[in-house]
C-alpha cells in the first residue's frame, strides 16, 4: 500500500469516529509501505512518526473507525494497532479522551562536552551600532488601525499575485507625500515599490549593466559605479554582483567630492554614483550646494545617473530639512526611499522613483521572478500615510531621537570632553573623532564593557585612496529607552581618557 494521509482528530461539531469528521481534522502522513502486510506498516508508521517528534506527546489520534475508513483498511487493525502501542507505552488511552501519544520523560544527555554559554563579550548588554531604528518604538496600535481600514477598503485584485509596479494606491499616496515632504517630483507612474532598499539597489546595477541598454560609450561594456569612500560593504557588495565595478568617491566634510566626477569618468566609464546627500551615511555631513550641482552637471553631461539614498531623510534636528536632489533633475536622478528606518526593516517597504528611461528596464527585470512585498502591507503604508499617522509618527519619533542625541551630547561633554562629536544635527548616529590609531582598541575595551559598536573604518571601502580616519559610529536611535542610559555609561567607560591638566 502506498503512502496514506489520515485526519488526527474529528472537526469541531462532527460525531467522534465518523468519516465526516476526520474529512475536517488535521491531516496525518503515514507511510504503509514495506514488507510485512498492513498491520505491521501501521505499526511501524505509527512508531515513526512518534519517535521523530511528528506526533507529540499528547496528540490526539483519530478514533479508529476515522483513521480505518481515510486508510481504507479494516476498523479491527486499527484497533489491534492502537492497543499494541498502548501495551508498549507508545500511546495511552482512557474513556472519554481517546487515544492519545503518550507523555514521555525528556531524555537526558549522554555525558559530553560543555556546551559553551556565550558571556557579556559575545552577548552584549547594548547596542550602538548603526543600522536599524529603534524598533520597541513602532506604532502597533495605529498600524493595526490602518491594516483593519485597509483590509475593509482592498480590492478583491489586492489578493492576486501582484503589479511589478507595486500597489498603485501606495504609488499614488507616496507620490503626494514625496513632493510635500522631500521635494520629489514623482509621477505614480514612476515610482516602483520593491521589498528593501537592496532590492531597488539591485535592480539598478543590472539594468545600467545591460551594455548598450544602459548609459555609457555605447561598447556593450558593464561600466562601473561611483561609490562614497564610506559606506556599506553590502551595498558594494549588490552592484559588483550586478556585473558593476565600482570606484570610490572622497568624502570630507562637505561629502562625497562630486567635483570629481568628470576626471574618474574620462578613463572608467562611470554608469552612475550611488550618494547619501541628505546625510552621508556614516559621516553623517549633508552634500554642499555647490556638489550638489557638480552631481547633477555630470548626470546631464554624460548622460548618467545619481542614485539618492534618503535612507534617514525624515530626521532632522538643527538645521532646516535638505530636499531631495532628485527634485533638481528628475530624468537623471533616481530617488529611494524606504520605511526601514521610518518604520521598521521587517515592513520590506522601500520604493523607488525613476526617470522615465529607467522605468521599463527596470520592471522587465522585476518581472522575471523578482520578490515582491506584500500587497496587504503596501495598502496598509498607503492608509497609515493618507491618514497623517506616518506624519504623526515621525513627529514623535524626532523628538525621541533628539532627546537621545542630545543624552549622548551631554554625556560626553561631562565625561569625555576631549572627544568630538560630528554628524550630529540628523539621523540616528553620531561619529566620535578618535587619536589616530586607537579606534580598533576603543571598539575591543567596549565589548569588554557589553556594548556593540562600530568604528567608522570598517566602513571605508578598501581601495580608497587617502588616510583613514579614526572614530566610531554611535547610533543613538538603536537601542530601546529603558537600555540607553546603560549603553551611554559602557561608552563612555570604554573611551580613552584626556589629557590630563598641564604642569
Amino acid at each position: 500500500m502506498e503512502n496514506s494521509w489520515a485526519t488526527s482528530g474529528p472537526a469541531q461539531g462532527s460525531a467522534p469516529g465518523s468519516a465526516s469528521g476526520a474529512a475536517f481534522g488535521r491531516d496525518l502522513h503515514l507511510d504503509l509501505s514495506g514488507s510485512g502486510g498492513i498491520r505491521a506498516a501501521l505499526l511501524r508508521a505509527l512508531r515513526d512518526a512518534v519517535r521523530s517528534g511528528r506526533l507529540a506527546p499528547g496528540t490526539r489520534l483519530p478514533s479508529s473507525r476515522s483513521l480505518a475508513a481515510d486508510l481504507g483498511i479494516a476498523r479491527n487493525t486499527v484497533a489491534d494497532a492502537y492497543a499494541e502501542l498502548v501495551a508498549e507505552g507508545w500511546l495511552s488511552s482512557r474513556q472519554g479522551s481517546g487515544t492519545r501519544v503518550a507523555e514521555r520523560a525528556p531524555a537526558r544527555d549522554a555525558p559530553g562536552p560543555a556546551r559553551r554559554t556565550p558571556g557579556p563579550v559575545d552577548r552584549p548588554r547594548f547596542d550602538l551600532t548603526p543600522g536599524r531604528p529603534d524598533v520597541s518604538s513602532f506604532p502597533r496600535t495605529a498600524w493595526l488601525a490602518a491594516a483593519r481600514r485597509a483590509l475593509t477598503a482592498a480590492p478583491s485584485d489586492a489578493f492576486g499575485y501582484g503589479d511589478p509596479c507595486g500597489r498603485p494606491e501606495l504609488r499614488t499616496v507616496l507620490a503626494d507625500y514625496l513632493a510635500r515632504a522631500r521635494g520629489v517630483r514623482a509621477d505614480p507612474d514612476r515610482i516602483v515599490v520593491c521589498a528593501g532598499f537592496m532590492q531597488g539597489l539591485g535592480l539598478l546595477s543590472r539594468a545600467l549593466g545591460a551594455g548598450d541598454d544602459g548609459p555609457g560609450d555605447g561598447t556593450g561594456s558593464p561600466g562601473r559605479m561611483a561609490i562614497e569612500s564610506y559606506g556599506l560593504s553590502f551595498h558594494r557588495d549588490v552592484i559588483t554582483r550586478a556585473g558593476l565595478g565600482t570606484v570610490p568617491l572622497l568624502v570630507d566634510e562637505h561629502g562625497a567630492r562630486t567635483q570629481e566626477l568628470p576626471a574618474l569618468d574620462d578613463v572608467r566609464d562611470i554608469r552612475a554614483a550611488l550618494l547619501t546627500p541628505a546625510h552621508q551615511f556614516p559621516t553623517g555631513v549633508p552634500l554642499h550646494p555647490d556638489r550638489r550641482a557638480a552631481a547633477v552637471n555630470w548626470a546631464r553631461s554624460t548622460g548618467g545617473y545619481i542614485l539618492e539614498d534618503d535612507y534617514d531623510g525624515e530626521f532632522r534636528y538643527d538645521r532646516q530639512p535638505v530636499g531631495a536632489l532628485q527634485g533638481l533633475d528628475p530624468d537623471h536622478v533616481v530617488y529611494l526611499g524606504t520605511a526601514s528606518k521610518s518604520l521598521a526593516p521587517a515592513l520590506r517597504l522601500a520604493w523607488m522613483v525613476l526617470p522615465d528611461r529607467l522605468v521599463d528596464p527596470v520592471l522587465a527585470l522585476k518581472r522575471t521572478g523578482e520578490w515582491q512585498s506584500g500587497s496587504l502591507e503596501q495598502l496598509t503604508l498607503a492608509e497609515f500615510l493618507a491618514s497623517g499617522a506616518y506624519d504623526r509618527h515621525l513627529r514623535g519619533m524626532r523628538l525621541r531621537y533628539r532627546r537621545r542625541r542630545d543624552q549622548l551630547v551631554a554625556a560626553l561633554a561631562d565625561r569625555a570632553p576631549h572627544v568630538h562629536v560630528s554628524g550630529i544635527a540628523a539621523g540616528l548616529h553620531a561619529v566620535l573623532e578618535l587619536p589616530p590609531g586607537t579606534e580598533q582598541s576603543i571598539v575591543e575595551a567596549a565589548r569588554w564593557q557589553g556594548l556593540a559598536l562600530e568604528g567608522l573604518n570598517s566602513f571605508r571601502a578598501p581601495s580608497a585612496p587617502g588616510t583613514a580616519r579614526d572614530g566610531l559610529v554611535v547610533a543613538y536611535g538603536t537601542p530601546p529607552d529603558h537600555s540607553f542610559a546603560g549603553g551611554l555609561e559602557a561608552l563612555v567607560r570604554a573611551l580613552p581618557p584626556g589629557p590630563g591638566p598641564e604642569a
